[in-house]
């Protein structure tokens, strides 16, 4: 418990210092990289709460802050758009989910409504790859 604590603190420690830098390198994507979302599916009806799971081909899962070639993390958004930069993804915001710890899965508790869910892959900074590997975006319905 105590060095997983470490490692977070080290992680948070280190986007933190870099995210003051305003024009990050950008890690390359492997070819043909495709990042989608496996569940809920397009158009699906739901219950709270909802199981999202991630999907990745082309390349691995690894935690953010750890830096191995072709690998990267999920970013979860939720009806937003996300601006693709040079720099990590925006952390803290309740639409942008980060999963840092290399989680393949998460659960939503989601009032009634619709929304959209898309998958965006980040480097071990956080930062999406070139060209972006991102899941197209899925429109669900929570009853």
């Amino acid at each position: 418990m105590r060095s997983s604590m470490i490692v977070l603190a080290a992680t948070f420690l280190a986007t933190a210092a870099c995210a003051q830098t305003e024009d990050w390198p950008r890690t390359e994507s492997a070819p043909e990289a495709k990042a989608y979302i496996i569940s809920p599916s397009d158009g699906e009806v739901v219950s709270s709460p909802v199981k999202v799971q991630f999907g990745l081909s082309g390349m691995g899962v690894a935690p953010a802050g750890v830096e191995y070639p072709d690998t990267g993390h999920h970013h979860l958004a939720i009806n937003r758009s996300v601006e693709i930069k040079s720099e990590p993804l925006p952390s803290g915001e309740a639409d942008l989910l980060h999963f840092g710890g290399g989680q393949t899965e998460t659960t939503l508790d989601l009032e009634p409504g619709e929304y959209t869910l898309q998958m965006i892959l980040g480097d071990q900074d956080h930062v999406p790859h070139d060209p972006p590997v991102m899941s197209e975006k899925v429109t669900i319905t929570v009853k």
